[in-house]
C-alpha cells in the first residue's frame, strides 16, 4: 500500500475531533474558493446537497453533523479512516452505506492538488451527492459488488468508479455540468473539464471500465452521463456481467504519457 505524509485525526472521548485554527483556515479557504468555481458548473443534484448539508465556511465540519443529513436523506453515514484504506475496506464500507472520510486535510503548500483524499475532498467533494437517492443507490451497489469481486475484477470496477463517482460528467437540461468528485473539490479540474481541452465520450459502462487513467494528472478524457438517473438504472444491470466483456475486449491505449519514475 502506498504511504502518505498525513495522519487523519482522532476524536476525543466524546467523539469530537479537535483541529488547529491553521487547519480551519485551510477549510476556510478551500470552501470560499471552491463554492464559487462550482456555482454554474455543478449539477443541480449537487447544488442541492450542499444546501441540504449546509458545510459551515469557518471550521471543519464534525462527522456527526453530516451523518444527521445524510441519514435522514438516503440512510447514509461517514466513517472515520486513517489516510488511507485497502480496497477490501472500501468495499465493505460503501457495501454497508458508510462513506470513509480520512480526518486529516491537505497542508497549504499543496492546497491546490493532493492526491490522497482529505477531509474536503470526501465531504465538499463526495457528501452532497450521497443525499441524492440515484447517486447513493449507485455507491452501494458498487460497494457490494467490488465485495465479491475478484482482485482482477476489481481493477476493471476501479475504472468505472474513477470514471463516474470521480471524475464523471453530466448532461442536463442547463448544458453539461459536474458530478464527480475529483473534478468538484478541484478548481483547476472543474474549469478544465468543461473546457474544449480534454475528449468528452457518451457514457458507456463497458468503455469506462477500459480506460486506463493516472490519479495524478488533468484527466485527457471524461465520460458524460445522459442524466443523472443512468447510475441508478445502470446500479439495476448486471455490471458484473460486463466485466469479462471488457477484459476480453482490452484495455484502450493510453491517452497519457507514463509517469516518470521518482
Amino acid at each position: 500500500m502506498k504511504t502518505t505524509q498525513y495522519v487523519a485525526r482522532q476524536p476525543d472521548e466524546h467523539g469530537f475531533i479537535h483541529y488547529p485554527e491553521a487547519e480551519h483556515e485551510v477549510w476556510n479557504t478551500l470552501i470560499t474558493r471552491q463554492l464559487k468555481v462550482v456555482e454554474g458548473r455543478a449539477c443541480q443534484e449537487y447544488l442541492d446537497g450542499i444546501e441540504q448539508i449546509g458545510l459551515p465556511h469557518e471550521r471543519i465540519p464534525q462527522l456527526g453533523e453530516i451523518n444527521k443529513v445524510l441519514d435522514a436523506t438516503t440512510g447514509w453515514r461517514v466513517t472515520r479512516v486513517p489516510a488511507l484504506i485497502p480496497f477490501q475496506t472500501f468495499f465493505e464500507l460503501l457495501a454497508s452505506k458508510q462513506f470513509p472520510v480520512a480526518t486529516f486535510i491537505r497542508t497549504r503548500e499543496e492546497l491546490d492538488y493532493l492526491q490522497e483524499p482529505d477531509i474536503f475532498h470526501e465531504i465538499f467533494g463526495h457528501c452532497p451527492l450521497l443525499t441524492n437517492p440515484w447517486f447513493a443507490e449507485f455507491t452501494h451497489t458498487y460497494g457490494k459488488l467490488g465485495l465479491k469481486a475478484s482482485k482482477e475484477e476489481r481493477v476493471y470496477l476501479a475504472r468505472l468508479y474513477w470514471m463516474t463517482i470521480e471524475f464523471g460528467l453530466v448532461d442536463t437540461p442547463q448544458g453539461r455540468k459536474i458530478y464527480g468528485g475529483g473534478i468538484l473539490s478541484s478548481p483547476k479540474e472543474t474549469l478544465y473539464c468543461l473546457s474544449d481541452q480534454p475528449e468528452h465520450q457518451a457514457f458507456d459502462p463497458i468503455e469506462a471500465m477500459r480506460t486506463p487513467y493516472r490519479i495524478d494528472i488533468l484527466q485527457p478524457l471524461y465520460f458524460v452521463l445522459p442524466e443523472l438517473k443512468r447510475l441508478f438504472d445502470l446500479a439495476q444491470e448486471d455490471i458484473m456481467a460486463m466485466v469479462p466483456k471488457a477484459m476480453q475486449l482490452g484495455l484502450h491505449p493510453a491517452k497519457f504519457p507514463p509517469k516518470q519514475a521518482a
